[in-house]
């Protein structure tokens, strides 16, 4: 697997450690006993309960990989925003675009929400933002076509 740094938020964090203690205590327990039960409704080749079954075991089994992986290779973003004088990854952002503002939030690509504001450092913006300073202007090719964002702020 690849072993870059991903980057996380302290909170992101917590609650990525409380799924996956979840997944592993109460989720493959939870599992076991749904495939005991099935197992007990006889001809496991015809028995959809046990496929259901074994479907969400390969599910959580996956989802405790990826979150072991995750967890592996986190790092901790520095959110005390002091040391934002130019764009990085946990600071906020505010542009100014098409005569209109937006603030961005640049986190890791495991904690990535569009609709929050919160951006990927590897998304297009992302990446073409880090490293600027406030009053830099970046051009950005996006599906819509090239847009330019003026950075107002950095927080």
């Amino acid at each position: 697997m690849d072993t870059k740094e991903i980057y996380l938020t302290k909170a992101g964090h917590a609650k990525l450690e409380k799924e996956y203690e979840e997944l592993t205590t109460n989720g493959r327990k939870d599992i076991a006993n749904m495939i005991k039960t099935a197992k007990e409704f006889g001809d496991l080749t015809e028995n959809s309960e046990y496929a259901d079954a074994k479907d969400q075991q390969v599910f959580i089994e996956g989802r405790i990989a990826e979150l072991e992986h995750l967890l592996k290779n986190a790092a901790i973003i520095d959110e005390s925003h002091n040391n934002c004088t130019q764009v990085n990854v946990g600071c906020s952002v505010n542009v100014e675009v098409n005569k209109g503002e937006m603030e961005f939030m640049i986190v890791g690509s495991a904690e990535a929400d569009p609709e929050k504001g919160w951006i990927s450092n590897e998304s297009p913006i992302g990446r073409a933002l880090l490293g600027k300073k406030a009053g830099d202007t970046v051009e950005i090719e996006v599906p819509a076509g090239k847009i330019q964002y003026k950075i107002k702020k950095i927080k």
